[in-house]
């Protein structure tokens, strides 16, 4: 198995290539990593900007160039030994006209041959025809999109089609008939009755009538091509056969201003596998499963066998002739059954590099028993980035909140509701479907028979809300004693919750825990299981739309801890925690990956280390934020008594732009950018707008206020205020980057960076976080630092800490490390984790671990909570701040030492002075050899 050494993560689109990334693989090489990690490459809805949305698994996405120009990329990797990690979606696909797989479900229903690949059966939609597939895609009203003349029927050689907009949707073939028999009068007397064309029509007419149920396989494509034809053929051969379909298209299309028209293709839509809705009805009424709450994406049965194989048969070719050397999974914890999947594809893939993008809570750990490598990296994230910040200040930061916004309701409290929130808005119709699964199962049974639907929804609702982690893993196999204790302590805390429907949680839990009676038949106890499984398909979701797209914009105290996988109840990671969370990674999990950013967070890792700045000055801060209020008192809006934004809104954009404030000379978009991003984080909140029922008023008020805030020109009191804070805040800012970047690149696991972030990111959530990347201005910065390191390396150390802005002393930071970590692979890949406790005067303010392997060992030294110790302007280096501190060192350590960023040497006995390890550089990576 091919590990990386370290990955680096490239968001392909339309404006990113094969072509582009080529063109920047010396620069990655150079730079030190060892493996291109790509967003999804497989076909995707057209225009896509993440590849998420595939619409066929098996080809390449032809908006990112040809196969030629994916191949000479591949080549440019392979010849440089660099590997590519390659993002596969095995849970959905896109709900969109280009998915042939769903076109040909819509069309021919439950003859199509995949009909298994979509989960769109729960209600049976094909045994009721009242129950048709939902197609939730519409911008407004059926009716209002059909009588506007939006929804229109088109024909061509593929056959009649519905289209609205990009939207093209089959018509079913048994409909034609009511097409083509409509005023067939007309064209009977312009033909008359024994033309050979009005002849050949009357029995594509007849062919249509009395089309085969019992049609299999291969038969009935076949058979509707052959009449497709036929029409085709007719339609091309002869002007009046043209016209009069023609005719009747213009017709069934009606006449906008005139709602009787449009009865004909509201009959002929009525007559579909498929209903077209309004897209806020996918909220209420839902018979397919999604990815989270998105209408466009719909969920892929890949616990069935066939589709399995069918949807990996290009990734499959890929791994086996080494152009992908692994493969990260998207969404794991949408699957039916997880273990079941990483099965199939371990055994499909052979020994190849597997991590899952999987959300794990603190203290909790990926199922033993999965044969990959480890997850993408959100639990370390948080981890790293909880070490900056201060909890000795909680206690403060949660008055400065609760005084600035008046909000006191705890965090648990918050995340329930907003749970209950996302059920009831945007879940309702999944939730229905669960609820009527369990209907059918209870009512077999004389303990169940007279729960309503009511109340096992509510029971269903309740234990979804409750429940504490992404999701358990219940399947035919041996349950978990964790999963176990998980559901119990759910159901007893429902049950307190809710005193009338005890029965129902009782029951609940019986069929979680698989307590089968000794009555149920194989089938009955399928049946539960089956259950079990579809809830643990929702606990996800739930926990992502409730928490980190809802939670985590309402829930603002510190926002550097509100990120993907994060608790920001959790005030901060204590240090002897975050040693021990390593610790468990190198012993079971060595090979995970390690990410500060990712195409999904929140924002960006530097804006994330200049914030947690603030848990180390409350008093500070308070002072700031109560002038900055009253100095924007003039830009609030006032409706109905309140103002705009409201105080939790304004809280959360001083920390924002806080964090957020470009450099000098980069602010050029800067406001654009905040308004855009207020917005969408406003709507997320869900609590004065929302995706669902937008308030533009409001929304058009925080814009507002953005702009006047932020305005530029003279004179401009808040920004007079503003900027020497925030300028100090990203002084400070600048080394705790510095510090988690360097902890990054040496603790267990495999550093992952996202594009760009080798200079400092300051971007916001997507999309964001997805603009270009300069790639010339960092090779430019490369190629700059590496003829200096050869050159003259403490001048350049000198030039680097005294334009720390530019971001050239990140970059060659990483350059000089990822160095380290290819010479000493072994070293960084299985060396052990030892924590360092530093001792003396400066003791709280460093971080520091040793990785030994054989006769080698790495020091790792890092500096923390820098507002006490240093001044802006000052560096944290030499003996000056860190005083007496030291490091006392392993038992056997060698006692000479190379800084391997700086090439400094150290000879040490029993101890490091922090002093002398940070003599030139504000952090130390120190090896030595025994």
């Amino acid at each position: 198995m091919r590990i990386p050494t370290t990955t680096y993560r490239l968001q392909f689109n339309s404006q990113f290539g094969f072509a582009d990334a080529a063109a920047i693989v010396p620069y990655l090489d150079s730079l030190g990593i060892s493996d291109l990690y790509a967003s999804p490459i497989f076909q995707a809805r057209k225009g896509s900007t993440h590849g998420y949305d595939v619409v066929d698994p098996n080809q390449l996405n032809p908006d990112l160039g040809t196969v030629e120009e994916f191949e000479a990329l591949v080549g440019q990797l392979q010849v440089r030994g660099m590997g590519w990690l390659q993002d596969i979606v095995p849970n959905h696909m896109a709900y969109d006209s280009a998915n042939r797989y769903l076109m040909d479900v819509l069309e021919n229903g439950p003859e199509s041959e995949y009909v298994g690949y979509f989960d769109l059966s729960w209600n049976s939609p094909f045994d009721d025809r009242q129950d048709r597939i939902l197609t939730p895609l519409l911008g407004n009203f059926y009716g209002s999109c059909l009588e506007h003349g939006e929804i229109q029927l088109h024909y061509d050689q593929n056959g009649l089609s519905v289209n609205y907009y990009d939207l093209k949707l089959p018509i079913r073939l048994e409909s034609y008939t009511r097409f083509l028999t409509y005023n067939l009068g007309k064209l009977n007397r312009e033909l008359g009755r024994n033309h050979p064309d009005f002849i050949r029509l009357l029995g594509i007419i007849y062919l249509l009538k009395n089309i085969s149920p019992e049609l299999t396989g291969k038969q009935r494509p076949d058979q509707l091509a052959f009449v497709k034809g036929l029409l085709w053929e007719a339609y091309t051969s002869n002007v009046a056969v043209t016209e009069f379909i023609d005719e009747n298209i213009k017709v069934f299309n009606g006449e906008v201003g005139n709602p009787e028209s449009f009865n004909l293709l509201d009959s002929l839509l009525a007559d579909q596998f498929y209903r077209l809705a309004f897209w806020k009805v996918g909220a209420e009424e839902m018979n397919y499963r999604r990815f989270f709450t998105v209408n466009e994406l719909i969920a892929v049965r890949v616990e069935d066998p066939k589709v399995f194989k069918t949807g990996h048969q290009l990734i499959g070719q890929m791994v086996e002739s080494g152009h992908f050397t692994g493969l990260r999974i998207d969404h794991i914890d949408g699957l039916y059954n997880p273990a079941q999947y990483l099965k199939w594809l371990r055994e499909k893939m052979g020994d190849v590099y597997i991590t899952v993008e999987k959300i794990l809570e603190l203290q909790e750990d990926l199922p033993q028993d999965w044969q990959i490598q480890g997850t993408s990296g959100y639990e370390f994230l948080n981890y790293v980035n909880g070490i900056f910040c201060c909890q000795d200040n909680q206690s403060q930061l949660d008055e400065i909140y609760r005084y600035f916004t008046g909000r006191e309701k705890p965090y648990e409290q918050l995340v329930k509701e907003n749970k209950h929130l996302i059920i009831d808005k945007n879940l309702s119709g999944d939730i229905d479907n669960l609820a009527f699964i369990l209907k059918n199962i209870s009512r077999k049974y004389r303990y169940g028979n007279d729960f309503t639907m009511n109340g096992l929804r509510q029971a269903i609702a309740e234990v979804l809300a409750l429940f504490p982690v992404y999701r358990t893993y219940i399947d035919e196999g041996e349950m978990s004693e964790i999963d176990r204790t998980r559901i119990q302590e759910v159901i007893t805390a429902a049950k307190a919750n809710l005193p009338l429907i005890q029965n129902e949680l009782n029951f609940i839990e019986k069929l979680m825990l698989l307590e089968f009676d000794d009555s149920l038949t194989q089938t009955e106890k399928e049946r539960w299981l089956h259950f079990v499984m579809r809830v643990q398909q929702y606990t996800g979701p739930l926990m992502a739309k409730g928490v980190e797209d809802t939670t985590l914009y309402v829930y603002n105290r510190l926002l550097s801890l509100n990120e993907v996988g994060g608790n920001p109840d959790h005030f901060g990671i204590a240090l002897a925690d975050f040693h021990a969370f390593n610790q468990h990674r190198q012993t079971h999990w060595p090979h995970t990956m390690n990410a500060t950013a990712t195409h999904d967070t929140k924002r960006g890792e530097d804006m994330r280390a200049r914030i947690n700045v603030l848990s180390e000055i409350p008093t500070e801060w308070e002072e700031q934020v109560r002038i900055w209020r009253e100095i924007n008192r003039d830009h609030r809006r006032s409706r109905r008594g309140r103002a705009i934004p409201d105080a939790n809104d304004e809280y959360f954009f001083y920390q924002t732009v806080v964090g957020a404030y470009p450099f000098p000379g980069a602010e050029m978009d800067f406001v654009d950018r905040v308004q855009a991003y207020l917005i969408k984080a406003i709507r997320e909140a869900k609590v004065h707008t929302a995706w669902l029922r937008p308030d533009l008023d409001y929304e058009s008020a925080c814009a507002g206020f953005v702009e006047k805030v932020l305005d530029p020109t003279e004179p401009n009191p808040f920004l007079e205020k503003f900027l020497p804070f925030q300028q100090r805040i990203a002084y400070y800012g600048m080394f705790n980057s510095l510090a988690q970047t360097l902890l990054k690149l040496t603790a267990p696991g495999i550093p992952d960076f996202y594009q760009g972030t080798e200079l400092w990111e300051l971007s916001l959530v997507d999309p964001d976080n997805r603009r270009p990347v300069d790639f010339q201005q960092r090779q430019s910065y490369l190629d700059e630092i590496q003829a200096k390191i050869h050159a003259d390396l403490p001048g350049l150390l000198t030039e680097l800490l005294a334009h720390k802005t530019d971001g050239r002393i990140k970059l060659f930071l990483i350059r000089q490390v990822l160095k380290a970590r290819n010479q000493y692979l072994e070293l960084f890949r299985q060396g052990s984790y030892r924590p360092l406790e530093a001792e003396g005067t400066c003791c709280d303010h460093v971080i520091a671990f040793a990785r030994a392997h054989d006769r080698q060992m790495a020091i790792a030294v890092v500096p923390r909570f820098l507002t006490t110790l240093i001044q802006p302007r000052e560096d944290p280096i030499g003996e000056g701040p860190w005083q007496d501190t030291l490091l006392p060192l392993p038992e056997n350590a060698p006692t000479t030492w190379t800084n391997a960023l700086t090439g400094e040497a150290l000879q040490t006995s029993g101890a490091m002075l922090v002093g002398q390890a940070l003599r030139c550089f504000p952090v130390g990576l120190w090896i030595g050899h025994s």
